[in-house]
């Protein structure tokens, strides 16, 4: 059975990942709105992509705003703590989402996680997708969940800020041996595969990664090619390079990079043991843009945490 009926909902579309799916879903004639906490934020779409209100902490409205959605397609985590933002405000957050939609009569949630979540995982990002992944297997809906490594595109900002450092410091630090390894896939590529899955009512857990499998130490020799760096690349323990980090991120106003992220890229969960499913390889892609990638340093706080 195609699900037909009714409209599609996408989290969080002034974003990143969400832009994707409802720029992938417009293209395809389907009518779609947003939730969004940040309606005045720029909109490429227009009036083509209604937004309705996430607010969390009304049940009642918020299922008001899924009312009549057949497909939710939910995006909304935050990358680590800060303020009142943290990983238990956004399970609390996406329970009472999945709710609403139960509430509301959404026939289908395409759900996006991360490569590797685990119950048991001592990093709260993967426990907490874990949680949220059984959270919406048990909730009665017809789901689909797929689960990405590092997602890479125009928005992003790991590959991105890596550029940036590679273009501007004469010395960039691999901490520990660099050999923890990442699949990266392309935002639209994740699209294609989230607008799919949103096209039928088979329940799906699905890794979603692209063909290109690199060691940390091979990323940064690809990316310091493509930007024509000349930083000295050196391999640093990984606790006097995370001292270093905080440092830039205190003169960036930003957070770089955090402890659970270093754990978890040297933990080898950002790989997938399953075929490839996207097919766009950021070693073309970075050929592709290698005049725009880390022109300009992309804040995480900026982004995503103020405003």
């Amino acid at each position: 059975m195609t699900i037909s009926s009714g409209f599609s909902v996408v989290t969080g579309a002034y974003g990143y990942t969400g832009k994707y799916i409802a720029r992938l879903l417009l293209a395809r004639g389907e009518r779609t709105a947003t939730l969004t906490a940040h309606p005045n934020r720029p909109n490429e779409f227009g009036s083509l992509l209604p937004a309705l209100p996430m607010c969390f902490d009304d049940i009642s409205a918020l299922t008001d705003s899924l009312r009549g959605a057949h497909t939710l397609y939910n995006t909304y985590w935050v990358r680590f703590d800060h303020g009142t933002r943290t990983y238990e405000r956004a399970i609390v957050n996406t329970r009472a989402l999945f709710a609403a939609a139960r509430n509301a009569g959404v026939q289908r949630i395409v759900h996006v996680s991360i490569t590797n979540p685990s119950l048991d995982s001592p990093l709260p990002y993967f426990r907490g997708k874990a949680l949220l992944e059984d959270e919406i297997q048990q909730s009665g809906l017809s789901y689909a969940i797929l689960r990405p490594a590092v997602i890479f595109g125009a928005e992003d900002i790991l590959i991105n800020n890596i550029a940036y450092f590679l273009r501007r410091l004469p010395l960039f630090l691999i901490p520990g041996s660099g050999r923890y390894r990442l699949q990266p896939i392309f935002a639209e590529d994740l699209a294609h595969l989230a607008v799919q899955a949103g096209q039928s009512d088979t329940n799906l857990v699905l890794d979603a990664v692209g063909p290109e499998i690199f060691s940390f130490n091979d990323l940064v020799s690809v990316i310091a090619a493509t930007v024509k760096s000349r930083a000295k690349i050196v391999h640093c323990p990984a606790s006097p390079a995370f001292t270093l980090i905080r440092l830039l991120s205190v003169v960036l106003g930003d957070v770089v990079l955090t402890l659970d992220e270093l754990k978890g890229l040297r933990a080898d969960l950002l790989v997938s043991h399953a075929a490839p499913t996207g097919t766009t390889r950021l070693s073309k892609w970075l050929e592709e843009n290698a005049d725009s990638v880390g022109s300009s340093y992309a804040s995480e706080l900026k982004k995503h945490y103020r405003g």
